[in-house]
């Protein structure tokens, strides 16, 4: 784990010496037992790496989002709970530059996902639980054809693709065509691509959904590893046990409002109850 703070704290040190440096640090960092190249030409910027504020989002009269705000740091992890229809899509859609705000703001490392959007992808690596993959790629050409989208040069591709195949233990299907994959390889397949170019910002939307235990382990050791290398997280999950394991920090959303945020620990406690699971329902119901 040395190498991964080691170049975390050089990437802290260049941003220091010049703020707009963008140079390719290229030591390898680890996920899990694996040492992934390092391909990102963005260092790690201190302070708010994700961020909303105020944001709204309206479909005629009604508010999916309502001044929604929250920021999360460069190494930290950020869960966002809330019940179906709650507005945690569509939060974390703006984000991605999926949709646009009707007003307020969403940043990926101080880039207005509205006005540079380019800027915020080339940043983010986003999950959507409904985003498909191309049926007659391989789960190997199609995180190729995602490495040169995201500008991973050349040399390097090779290289990063192996390792995050497997370091998602993609090797025993990863030159099988995408359409004949079951649902949790093409889940694995898409946070691979999702991560392929080693972005400093990761939104993951219900990332283990149609995943078993083990495959479950894979998502919760890179996000930890994820961590670590400084790169900030949000997370959207229906699994309180995930957010136990993983979040430094919880947020929860009502009605498109977030109505409740804290260490896991201060949620509880603020809610008067013994669990997250019964924290969660005591403050939804309470919003509604």
């Amino acid at each position: 784990m040395w190498v991964g703070r080691f170049v975390q704290e050089v990437e802290r040190l260049w941003y220091e010496v010049d703020p707009n440096a963008r140079a390719a640090f290229l030591w390898p960092v680890r996920l899990g037992g694996t040492y992934l190249p390092r391909v990102s030409p963005f260092p790690i910027r201190p302070g708010a790496m994700i961020e909303l504020h105020r944001l709204t989002k309206r479909y005629g009269d009604f508010h999916a989002v309502r001044d929604l705000s929250l920021r999360v740091e460069g190494g930290e992890v950020y869960a966002l709970l809330g019940a179906n229809g709650a507005g945690k899509t569509t939060a974390l859609r703006c984000l991605a530059t999926l949709l646009e705000p009707s007003s307020g703001t969403a940043r990926i490392a101080g880039f207005d996902a509205r006005t540079h959007p380019l800027e915020v992808r080339r940043r983010l690596g986003f999950l959507a639980a409904s985003m498909g993959l191309y049926a007659r790629l391989t789960a190997r050409e199609l995180l190729r054809y995602f490495a040169d989208l995201h500008g991973v040069p050349a040399a390097e591709a090779p290289a990063r693709i192996e390792a995050v195949v497997e370091a998602f233990g993609l090797e025993e299907f990863a030159d099988r065509l995408c359409g004949k994959l079951s649902t949790g390889q093409r889940q694995r397949v898409s946070i691979a691509r999702a991560v392929v170019h080693d972005p400093s910002a990761l939104v993951l939307d219900e990332p283990t959904l149609g995943l078993d235990v083990l495959s479950g382990e894979s998502i919760y050791r890179f996000v930890e590893d994820a961590r670590h290398r400084g790169r900030a997280v949000v997370f959207s999950t229906h699994q309180m046990s995930e957010v136990e394991l993983l979040a430094d920090r919880v947020g929860i959303i009502a009605g498109g409002r977030l109505v409740a945020e804290g260490t896991v620990a201060e949620v509880v406690a603020g809610s008067g109850e013994a669990s997250l699971a019964r924290a969660f329902l005591r403050i939804v119901r309470e919003a509604a």
